[in-house]
């Protein structure tokens, strides 16, 4: 029996709903899962007529707010009433999965502003999923082929990175990543790459003192409980050198010092999947497009990836389980 991946509509101003719905009516998609798309249904009516798809497709409706206006579908617009109906088809998703409902969530991109707009207060999806989910810890990773890059920090300002980026955090975001690997990838013995914070790796603490302070300690003292961990790495010269698949993972010190090396090596086929969640969650790798929305023009490439990925991670899951 196919999995149920229930698949949030994200900003519906955005490309979700496109990308979306040109997912679910390719053959490869239709032939591993049921989708259960989650949101607006005449969002998706009407993006369906627009793009000429008569593809079948089952929607859940999440209830609204009374407090919430009646929501106005226009493609590229900034507004508050796409960012609640992006909020409740989160939780809606969400409630899905925990109830058993659906075997994976897969999340359409959602604009942060919108979301902010509508009173909904966090700094992106992952944070989102994991309070709703009652997750203790969580990673954000992107994966793209072999290539898996997890980041210590997420949506932070490069300017506040060096004081977020604690001992206590790095631990938990290795440890995280460390056994994602393990559970939903079943990597037996991960071995995990950890980039350095400042250019040169700090060159002895002449230009930043965080790898010896921070970096090593931790790599030092997770070594000690049998994790196989190498670095800190200068980034440049560790993605010039990258072998695919010498690593199961590269550790990220920043969203961008990752994100950058593996997108460009994606070439849009990207996946964002949030570790340390008790359900299997995954996404495209792109945001909402706001500029090309409506014009029929969006790549559904990562949102395909995202989709099979969330299939393989949910039997991965579901396969331990019953070995258990």
């Amino acid at each position: 029996m196919k999995p149920v991946i229930a698949i949030t509509v994200g900003d519906c101003n955005g490309i979700g709903p496109e990308v979306t719905l040109k997912a679910i009516g390719s053959a490869g998609v239709r032939r591993i899962c049921t989708p259960l798309l989650v949101g607006p249904a005449e969002v998706f009516e009407k993006v369906a007529r627009s793009l000429n798809i008569r593809v079948r497709f089952l929607v859940a409706e999440p209830p609204r707010e009374k407090k919430v206006s009646p929501l106005r579908f226009s493609p590229g617009t900034l507004a508050a009433d796409a960012g609640a109906a992006a909020g409740a088809a989160i939780r809606e998703g969400v409630r899905l999965v925990l109830a058993g409902d659906a075997g994976a969530l897969v999340t359409a991109p959602v604009s942060k502003h919108a979301l902010h707009l509508a009173g909904i207060n966090a700094p992106g999806q992952t944070e989102i999923l994991q309070r709703l989910t009652g997750a203790r810890s969580v990673a954000m990773m992107l994966v793209s082929g072999a290539l898996r890059v997890g980041l210590a920090t997420i949506h932070t300002p490069l300017r506040r990175v060096p004081q977020e980026l604690t001992a206590a955090l790095l631990r938990e975001r290795i440890t995280v990543i460390h056994r994602a690997l393990r559970a939903d990838w079943g990597v037996r013995t991960p071995r995990v790459a950890v980039l350095a914070l400042n250019p040169h790796a700090g060159e002895g603490g002449d230009i930043g003192n965080e790898e010896q302070r921070v970096i090593l300690p931790v790599i030092v003292a997770l070594r000690g409980k049998g994790m196989r961990l190498e670095g800190p790495f200068p980034a440049d010269a560790f993605f010039a050198r990258y072998a695919p698949g010498s690593y199961d993972a590269v550790v990220a010190m920043y969203h961008d010092q990752g994100l950058i090396p593996l997108k460009m090596s994606a070439r849009g086929r990207a996946v964002n999947v949030t570790a340390g969640l008790p359900i299997v969650r995954t996404s495209p790798d792109h945001g909402t497009a706001f500029d090309i929305a409506g014009g029929r023009v969006a790549d559904p490439a990562s949102m395909i990836e995202a989709i099979r990925t969330a299939v393989a991670l949910a039997s991965h899951r579901r396969g331990r389980k019953e070995k258990q």
